[in-house]
């Protein structure tokens, strides 16, 4: 594959006013949101003092550095901005670059600045790891952990279904890193789906994108802001309700069932398919919540979905009492290859 620079971004605006502390910041090649500071050489948070009259963060003499990578091809597109595969000059190592251009809405530099601190604090082999994070010319780049076998999404595409087996040892993994998540750094993830949980050869699953995340303040703490994508929202959040952990438990839940079954779990009433995302958001608030026949399934596999997909959230388990459920842990005696099975189903993966 042809490898090159890095795509340019952004060119920084011209001010010929008086700028603000804020846009100074920006044009001056470092982005300050709050306590999070972003320049060339990378991401820290300040203290108060600092942030009142914040100074550049110098490079050390083993940071990473933007220069320092090739880049190979585009692998992702989206809202939320541009994934390059990368390669570090030096090691060989292939990467993840994400890539967001910040002339943007004031509530997206929120989400990204959100997503730039959960990514500076977590560490679990169930997370995607972001290694550096940098501000140059207007845009955010993301050093990221490459996934090879891309997200669930993908892998779903090619084989259709999923079985059993395989689904225990992906929901053990996923359930994991939300335990991780939810009880280590009190952080809700809000978009669990099957295109952020990404795989690769050696059979790992990992949470990505915490874009829409909300860091709670406690345990018990609730939110109630509308942001995600919609299929996969708990009833509760699609009432705009407080909610909690177990909004996250409820999209694990569909996720899984979308992965036995190869389609969405609601099916639309018209044969045209959905509409528009009203009905399907209507469809998950008023029919009700979907279940695994036990005629398809073995019924550990119906009782964990039905454990994770209930309307109220105080029926559903938490994810320390669904790691325990008999499901999960149902094939532990088979010792489930993961990586050959993916890498069985896509024989692709791990070739760079």
């Amino acid at each position: 594959m042809k490898k090159g620079p890095l795509p340019p971004t952004l060119k920084l605006p011209s001010a010929e006013e008086e700028p603000s502390l804020s846009s100074f910041l920006s044009q001056s090649g470092t982005f300050k949101h709050g306590d999070l500071l972003v320049n060339k050489n990378g991401v820290r948070i300040v203290s108060n003092t600092e942030v009142e009259a914040p100074a550049l963060i110098q490079p050390s003499d083993n940071q990473l550095s933007l220069a320092d990578f090739d880049a190979v091809q585009v692998i992702g597109q989206g809202a939320g901005g541009i994934v390059h595969l990368v390669q570090h000059k030096w090691t060989g190592q292939y990467f993840a670059l994400k890539v967001i251009q910040m002339n943007i809405e004031e509530s997206a530099r929120d989400r990204v600045a959100k997503e730039l601190k959960i990514n500076q604090s977590c560490q679990s082999p169930y997370v995607v790891v972001c290694y550096q994070s940098f501000y140059e010319n207007g845009a955010i780049s993301l050093i990221l952990e490459f996934m090879d076998g891309g997200s669930l999404a993908d892998f779903l595409k090619k084989v259709n279904r999923i079985p059993e087996q395989f689904l225990a040892a992906i929901c053990k993994r996923v359930l994991k890193g939300l335990w991780y998540l939810h009880h280590e750094k009190h952080i809700l993830h809000r978009d669990l789906k099957p295109s952020n949980l990404l795989i690769n050869h050696r059979g790992e699953v990992k949470i990505t994108d915490f874009g829409v995340s909300a860091i709670m303040k406690g345990t018990a703490a609730l939110a109630n802001t509308f942001v995600g994508t919609y299929h996969y929202m708990s009833p509760e959040r699609i009432n705009a309700d407080h909610h909690g952990y177990k909004s996250d438990v409820w999209s694990l839940g569909l996720v899984i069932l979308e992965c036995a079954l190869g389609r969405f779990p609601y099916s639309s009433p018209q044969p045209g398919g959905w509409v528009n995302f009203y009905e399907v958001m209507e469809a998950i608030v008023e029919t009700p919540a979907p279940v695994a026949s036990p005629e398809l399934f073995s019924s550990e596999f119906c009782s964990f979905i039905s454990s994770c997909v209930q309307k109220d959230p105080k029926d559903r388990l938490s994810t320390n009492e669904l790691m325990a459920h008999p499901f999960v842990n149902k094939y532990d005696d088979l010792d489930v290859d993961l990586g050959s099975y993916f890498t069985s189903a896509v024989p692709s993966l791990a070739t760079l």
